[in-house]
């Protein structure tokens, strides 16, 4: 008999963003959805980021970032994930980012950037929909 495994999301903080509400209503809300999350907690390099998803084996990072570091930091993060030959893990984030630097960023890689306002439930469903499940025997 073969089993979906959960979603695992890793939630992360990076930088010296230190407002982290945000990223904790969201973790929540995707574990109330079922899914497993990690939250590294507060100002996370990429690096420990990058790290922190290989180790927990995670399907989806989500960063949340207010600090107008976006165009940095995502890259960074994507770049790190091609060194270490992550695939199938879906990059996402939220914060406060312009639609010029959503359309940036989504060219090199990134998913979906959630706004400010988003319903939770739109978070959930994409992940869902996005993830890359695999299959357990």
């Amino acid at each position: 008999m073969t089993e979906k495994k959960r979603i695992r999301v890793l939630i992360a903080k990076p930088g010296l963003d230190g407002h982290d509400r945000g990223a904790k209503v969201i973790a929540c809300a995707l574990r109330d959805a079922g899914m497993e999350v990690i939250y590294s907690g507060l100002h996370q390099t990429a690096e420990m980021i990058v790290e922190a998803a290989i180790q927990e084996d995670v399907n989806v990072i989500g960063i949340s970032i207010l600090s107008g570091a976006h165009l940095t930091i995502f890259p960074e993060i994507l770049n790190l994930m091609k060194k270490k030959k992550i695939k199938n893990v879906l990059l996402i984030g939220g914060g406060i980012i312009p639609d010029e630097d959503r359309t940036k960023l989504k060219k090199k890689g990134v998913g979906k950037l959630f706004g400010p306002g988003t319903p939770l439930q739109e978070i959930v469903e994409y992940i869902k929909t996005h993830a890359k499940l695999y299959q357990v025997t």
